[in-house]
């Protein structure tokens, strides 16, 4: 095999481990594992993400902001998500915003069904 070869492969693995590792921190939930619970980390700690609370008994978080995609998880009345962003999708109940949630999967949440805490989500 070539030396440029060579070069080349190491560069793509050296990227794929790189991209590898920032996944997971793009998709922090404030979860404090050591702990076990939420909401230790004060909002000004990672600005990329906001916080809600789900007034539905039951919400369907789904892989597109409409009611025809994919169920990916449910989430229950009173439990605390993270929320990365929001943007228009299917009107629900005469609120077009759906925000993603990161809450260990990324899923769309209809924003009817979620109730911020503290500033509004920004814009996708």
């Amino acid at each position: 095999m070539s030396l440029r070869s060579r070069l080349s492969i190491s560069l793509v693995a050296g990227a794929l481990i790189a991209a590898a590792a920032a996944v997971p921190a793009v998709a922090n939930d404030d979860w404090d594992g050591e702990r076990g619970d939420w909401g230790n980390h004060q909002q000004h700690e990672n600005p990329r993400l906001y916080r809600g609370v789900v007034t539905a008994s039951t919400l369907n978080l789904r892989s597109a902001p409409n009611r025809g995609s994919q169920i990916i998880r449910t989430a229950y009345r009173g439990e605390v998500v993270s929320i990365f962003c929001k943007t228009p999708g299917q009107t629900i109940q005469g609120n077009p915003l759906w925000y993603l949630l990161t809450d260990g999967t990324w899923a769309w949440g209809a924003a009817r069904y979620i109730d911020n805490i503290g500033a509004a989500p920004r814009w996708c």
